[in-house]
């Protein structure tokens, strides 16, 4: 089954773009570049929570098993960097895909 582990990041409208630099430049390049297993892809959404910025990042798997080789044995925290943590509220969710379909 194929896994959406998805995780949810807030901060203040100030910081929001250095943010979303820092998960462009450094973030989504340090989890490409460590070829997990069964991982195909990411994604980075943003928007507005009350007064927050919110972020949702989407990374797709191919099962649970690949999450846990990507998150460890703890594998419902959060993997983010030190320097992003002091920041953000973090949390994470997981969410079996049940059905997919495409445009045509």
């Amino acid at each position: 089954m194929i896994i959406a582990r998805t995780w949810y990041d807030y901060t203040t409208p100030d910081n929001a773009d250095a943010y979303e630099a820092l998960l462009k430049t450094e973030i989504f390049p340090g989890i490409l570049a460590r070829n997990v297993t069964g991982f195909s892809r990411i994604e980075l959404l943003r928007g507005l929570a009350g007064e927050e910025a919110e972020f949702a990042t989407v990374m797709w798997f191919d099962s649970l098993e690949s999450v846990k080789a990507f998150a460890g044995a703890d594998y419902e925290t959060a993997v983010v960097l030190p320097k992003a943590r002091a920041l953000l509220k973090p949390r994470s969710r997981h969410y079996g895909v049940r059905e997919e379909r495409s445009a045509r």
